[in-house]
């Protein structure tokens, strides 16, 4: 979801892990030299969907080993979640809504889904609307971390020791 910690938290473990960092928000405004937001508006998010799974694609290609942090969106269109999850090991970040709000609350504005809204009550009411159609995707990661406890060191010590058991 947007406001998780996707990146934040990404940075960090690729540090932990020794690996390299890609976050796919970044490659995409790299590859179309434009904004997510500009991308949005010009095109559209059926476009950007698109472009967000050829670059996913072209990412996890030339960095076979690499930690990624995604769109929140990334996993539930084009078959994201499936590539995702047979190139990797994939997360969910499960932040409740709540704290999301309280997150996004002075920056919805520059997010293109969420830009619209009017109040914290309609952002609350979106995200957990978005939240709701999202599950059936996130709920496919081979590893959940819930609450407000994702940080790098408990998300580093969940994953060593989900691959010392696999």
């Amino acid at each position: 979801m947007p406001a998780a910690g996707k990146t934040t938290l990404g940075r960090g473990l690729a540090v932990r892990f020794e690996l390299p960092f890609r976050d796919l928000d970044e490659e995409i405004v790299r590859r179309e030299q434009r904004s997510v937001a500009d991308i949005f508006a010009a095109e559209g998010e059926a476009y950007f969907r698109q472009v967000e799974a050829d670059t996913l694609r072209e990412v996890l290609a030339a960095h076979p080993r690499l930690v990624l942090a995604t769109g929140g969106g990334t996993p539930c269109f084009h078959h994201n979640m499936a590539l995702l999850t047979q190139a990797g090991l994939a997360l969910w970040l499960d932040v409740p809504v709540a704290e999301l709000v309280a997150r996004l609350q002075h920056a919805a504005a520059s997010r293109p889904l969420l830009a619209a809204l009017p109040d914290a009550a309609a952002l609350a009411q979106r995200l957990a609307e978005t939240l709701a159609a999202r599950k059936e995707f996130y709920g496919q990661a081979a590893l959940r971390c819930a609450g407000l406890t994702c940080t790098v060191e408990a998300v580093y010590a969940l994953v060593r020791r989900y691959l010392a058991t696999g």
